[in-house]
């Protein structure tokens, strides 16, 4: 195959000799996929922003066009009521004894936040350092990429797949994707397939691929604290009546202890013991804590949080957590000598992969109400909630994955879990009958999904669209395994 790769430090591929006119045509193909991925970023498709819809569809249409000029087939735009549009398309015809295969990717993308905090244009796609910057750049229109790269080079080279393949990019992932539950009911027959590749986490490194098999869930609660009617001259009244602001402080207080562990009675009640196999599984990725504290660029003599006995992985990935992520208060620029009557702030739960959402809210909800400090009212309004995820790494999906990713990236990929939250694996899974989900992704940990400056590294982009063409092969190899 070509050594498009040889002047890079990672390991080489590893490509199959019958797979090497396949391989060597996404390699060959390097400056078309980053192309076309730039234009894919130039889109500020915010799904969370109204102003934005114009755009979204706008990115919509441009994958659509690219799914359909890679040479699938019935792509389409789907809407419904109030739902941001996806879109699907379809080869299917590898015949009965393939396995079909459910590729996924998200075309929306989150706000940019603090814009004057990028160093280019949020929309602009930059290249520095090998890196291609950009809002979506990684999160997930990189994934896009690797579904596209993977189909063009099948047909291209060979004028079929190995496999029957599904396509669903959806247009409203940044959201929740509130909407997916029924989308995926409304076009089940056309969405059933035996294998779920979602293309939308983190790898462990750059040149370091990685396969996820645990996921944590989410709440969210917006808690009111309020101690006045109206704010109050401080002067005057401070030192014997109570403000907002102080009660918030020492409620927020109650819910860790000492290592910044949840401390809430009943939260961790279904956190499942972590087995000592995955225990083994963390000490073999050799995580360094200075590189940890370099990617998330810790303050010097801030210390990590959580047990300091417990793994760094099992804190990030398996450990639930409460965190304050925003606050309605006055402004420092716009503060006077008052007692503030009222505080709002939004609290964000991670939760272990098992726990009850709902029960966990709840247990929070009593804890907030039955703290409250000098007597203060305290309000909870319950937000989005959803479980975590667990499966076994394991089966011929997973082996499958497993030799994908050693071929294309010259090393084999690490199992992790993941800190973050992706509501839509568990609905795939449930809609078709526990199908097997892939859960594949180009981003590193320096690519900053969510913040300023996200970016994709140029080279892992390359060997992730290496690694989804290889591995529509091993599917196929496994077929009979995974039919249902």
């Amino acid at each position: 195959m070509e050594a498009s790769l040889a002047e890079h430090r990672s390991p080489q591929p590893a490509v199959p000799d019958h797979l090497a006119d396949v391989a060597s045509h996404v390699l060959a193909e390097a400056e078309r996929i980053r192309a076309d991925l730039e234009e894919l970023v130039r889109i500020p498709s915010i799904s969370a922003l109204p102003d934005h819809t114009d755009d979204v569809r706008r990115s919509a249409t441009a994958t659509a066009t690219l799914l359909s000029d890679a040479g699938l087939e019935d792509v389409e735009v789907l809407e419904l009521d109030g739902m941001p549009p996806a879109v699907t398309g379809s080869w299917l015809h590898a015949g009965d004894h393939a396995p079909t295969v459910l590729l996924y990717a998200h075309h929306d993308v989150q706000p940019v936040g603090t814009a004057h905090r990028w160093h280019s244009d949020p929309f602009t796609p930059t290249e520095r350092d090998g890196r291609l910057y950009g809002r979506g750049a990684a999160d997930d229109k990189a994934g896009i990429m690797t579904h596209v790269a993977a189909i063009r080079a099948w047909l291209a080279t060979r004028g079929s797949l190995p496999v029957n393949v599904k396509v669903l990019i959806e247009g409203e992932e940044e959201l929740g994707s509130p909407h997916l539950p029924e989308l995926l009911q409304r076009w089940s027959g056309q969405l059933d397939s035996d294998v779920i590749v979602l293309a939308d986490l983190v790898n462990r490194d750059v040149g370091w691929p990685s396969l996820t098999y645990a996921l944590r869930g989410m709440a969210e609660l917006t808690v009111r604290v309020r101690t006045l009617e109206q704010p109050v001259h401080s002067g005057l009244w401070g030192g014997a009546v109570p403000d907002a602001l102080t009660a918030t402080a020492r409620l927020l207080a109650t819910l860790h202890d000492e290592h910044g562990e949840v401390a809430v009675p009943g939260f961790l009640a279904d956190v499942r013991p972590t087995p000592e196999v995955e225990r083994e599984r963390f000490a073999a990725l050799g995580t360094e804590e200075q590189q940890l504290r370099r990617d998330v660029q810790l303050l010097e003599g801030v210390r990590f949080t959580g047990h300091p006995d417990s793994a760094f992985e099992e804190r990030l990935w398996l450990r639930p957590t409460i965190t304050p992520t925003a606050m309605d208060v006055t402004p420092v620029a716009d503060a006077s000598n008052t007692l503030l009557s009222e505080v709002t702030t939004r609290l964000s739960c991670r939760l272990a992969p098992g726990q009850d959402p709902d029960r966990a809210a709840q247990a929070l909800i009593d804890h907030l109400v039955g703290h409250a400090p000098f007597g203060a009212h305290v309000e909870v309004v319950t937000g989005a909630a959803t479980p975590g995820w667990l499966m076994e790494p394991t089966g011929p999906a997973w082996s499958a994955a497993v030799a994908a990713m050693t071929a294309a990236y010259g090393r084999e990929p690490a199992a992790m879990g993941c800190g973050g939250s992706i509501p839509f694996v568990g609905p795939f899974s449930e809609a078709f009958d526990g199908a097997p989900c892939l859960l594949v992704g180009v981003e590193d940990p320096r690519s900053n999904a969510h913040g300023e400056d996200e970016s994709v590294h140029l080279e892992d982009l390359l060997r992730a669209c290496l690694a989804q063409t290889l591995l529509l092969a091993e599917l196929a190899d496994r077929g009979a395994q995974l039919r249902r």
